[in-house]
């Protein structure tokens, strides 16, 4: 019986030593697809478990999109959703003062763009992913096209998964981005982050874009993971567990109001007309003399002319 435990204990050990243990999980995905083919074929190249997400107005959509799907990467939307700040908007991008129709439009119109997607992120998008008027319209569209939303948290207080609640859509949240600077030490650094807090946290997702200086780093990095990180697609990670530390935000958008337009003055504007030769004087005399004119030939001196030779307008004249 001792040697039976002994045996056990020896086999145990040899396959603990043998097999490593994924202790945490590791989700790339590269958004901006679909303007840079030169670079993001080097992202393709890449192992297949990286995404891509897909900008679908781009030039190069369809192509990267199919592409990358056919390289076995797993293909999102990245749609654009309207900033806090103030810049000018892509085209169709979502705003919250947008109706569900309008949203559903642009939605149909990015799935018919982008080939092959199984999930959508967003492109900026502080002011919408922090309404959560806007984005349940955004979730009841992409319940219809079952694709999950994963979250690019460009705010803190996103309202995805708020939103999210009641439909079949699952959210995921990003927690880390690669290359807010494009220096490759800085992009190490954050690559390493994502590696710790997938050990910590179980799994992490981290988002990144096609720079040159990006695709270095993870050519050098992601063949070089430690032995408890596996990298993972975002799809994989769609049933863990999601902690949403949101505050309600229940403020109704409102629609933009042009200025009330003021009435047109329809004289203001209207130059003089100058005349091309100085104006000949007007002196006192014929000043006087066509008052004079004027006043001879009024009714009420004519009335007493009349009177004062005699005639009786008033009788018919024989």
């Amino acid at each position: 019986m001792l040697q039976i435990r002994r045996v056990f204990f020896s086999l145990v050990s040899t396959l603990v030593l043998t097999t490593p243990v994924y202790a945490g999980k590791l989700a790339i995905v590269i958004d901006d697809f679909g303007y840079r083919p030169a670079q993001e074929n080097q992202v393709i190249a890449l192992p297949s478990n990286i995404s891509v997400a897909v900008l679908p107005n781009a030039p190069h959509a369809r192509e990267m999109a199919t592409k990358a799907h056919n390289a076995g990467h797993e293909v999102l939307i990245h749609l654009p959703m309207a900033p806090l700040s103030k810049q000018p908007l892509e085209k169709d991008t979502l705003r919250p003062d947008m109706s569900s129709g309008e949203i559903e439009r642009i939605i149909r119109d990015a799935v018919n763009k982008v080939p092959f997607a199984v999930g959508l992120n967003n492109h900026m998008g502080s002011a919408m992913t922090s309404s959560l008027f806007g984005m349940q319209k955004v979730m009841q569209s992409l319940g219809q096209y079952n694709l999950y939303f994963l979250d690019s948290m460009t705010i803190g207080n996103s309202q995805s998964m708020r939103a999210a609640a009641g439909t079949n859509v699952k959210v995921i949240k990003r927690k880390v981005f690669l290359d807010d600077t494009q220096n490759e030490a800085d992009i190490r650094f954050q690559f390493n982050r994502a590696v710790e807090l997938a050990r910590r946290n179980g799994s992490a997702i981290a988002i990144g874009h096609p720079h040159p200086s990006t695709v270095r780093v993870l050519q050098q990095m992601v063949y070089n993971l430690p032995s408890d990180i596996t990298l993972v697609r975002p799809s994989s990670l769609l049933n863990e567990p999601q902690i949403d530390t949101s505050r309600p935000n229940n403020t109704r958008p409102v629609q933009p109001v042009k200025p009330t337009e003021q009435p047109r003055n329809p004289f203001s504007g209207v130059k003089l007309c100058k005349p091309k030769k100085p104006l000949e004087p007007v002196y006192v005399t014929t000043y006087f003399t066509v008052l004079s004119d004027s006043i001879s030939q009024s009714t009420l001196v004519k009335y007493m002319q009349y009177q004062w030779q005699g005639w009786d307008t008033s009788k018919p004249q024989s």
